[in-house]
């Protein structure tokens, strides 16, 4: 995919431009991380023909969506997308197996038995969404977007609203299928251990610009860590004592207790993994 867009957005202190241009490889995962209100919501719209776009083209294998100078602009039903939204977007009047069937241009019976299979949901199957737990919803809405055969999958912050277990079972999920079928998927994350488990290219976004692009570990670690001494661990519990956080992380069978300031500990949870670092002899924590 290539995507080199222009769109005037509003911001919360002040309007500014979306001006960005990916590349892609097909078959690959990649991330847009930023903060909120950086655009990357707005950048997964206009990949599936839901918002209007200034200028600039958008080319998925070879076929091209948009291109503002030739006046090319599919609508969405034309572009081959799976999209997973953040609140699931099911038909509440219709069952798992009908919501997942609904996303499929043709009917396969043998895909969608593969993909219930695939995703855990064929004992699920004529069930209602509102019987249905958070994960299970997003593993619909996930089962649906992938029954589309879609060139492309953007998912938008899809697991930020769940608790760890489901979140780690649903990157699982995720992974298993894009071993599957190789589909080339673009995710917006805030989540640190989302972004290294799943991306192979994570591209940080900030008022509208790329700032920087690469493998996770070189945008997240090699900046951060100069210290000589790394540890990987998992955590065990986050604890707050007055103005510090001791955050007990399980390095191999010793359990080493790191202050961490509450920057560090905000979006750490038990189970999650990090690196320990030292630094001038001061340890520090980063979420991986």
């Amino acid at each position: 995919m290539r995507l080199k867009i222009k769109k005037r957005l509003k911001g919360k202190e002040e309007d500014f431009v979306l001006d960005v241009d990916i590349s892609v490889k097909d078959g690959s995962i990649i991330t847009i991380f930023g903060k909120s209100g950086a655009g990357k919501t707005t950048i997964l719209r206009a990949i599936a023909g839901l918002t209007d776009v200034d200028e600039g083209f958008i080319e998925v294998s070879g076929h091209v969506w948009f291109d503002s100078e030739k006046g090319i602009d599919l609508p969405p039903h034309k572009r081959e997308v799976g999209f997973v939204f953040q609140d699931y977007a099911l038909f509440p009047n219709m069952t798992v197996e009908e919501n997942i069937a609904f996303g499929m241009k043709d009917k396969d019976t043998a895909f969608l038995e593969e993909i219930l299979e695939l995703t855990e949901l064929s004992h699920l199957r004529n069930r209602m969404p509102d019987t249905l737990s958070g994960g299970q919803k997003q593993r619909v809405a996930l089962a649906r977007a992938v029954a589309r055969k879609p060139e492309i999958l953007l998912l938008d912050e899809p697991l930020s609203a769940l608790d760890y277990e489901t979140r780690k079972k649903l990157q699982d999920e995720l992974i298993k299928i894009h071993r599957r079928f190789s589909l080339t998927t673009v995710i917006i994350s805030h989540d640190f251990s989302e972004v290294f488990r799943l991306s192979d290219t994570v591209f940080v976004l900030d008022k509208g610009k790329i700032l920087k692009s690469g493998k996770p570990e070189d945008i997240f670690i090699q900046e951060r860590i100069s210290g000589k001494v790394k540890f990987s661990g998992t955590v065990l519990s986050v604890e707050e004592d007055e103005t510090v956080f001791i955050v007990s992380v399980l390095i191999g069978n010793n359990v080493v207790k790191v202050i961490a300031d509450p920057e560090e500990a905000e979006n750490l949870q038990k189970g999650d993994t990090v690196i320990v670092a030292t630094k001038a002899f001061n340890p520090f924590l980063l979420k991986t």
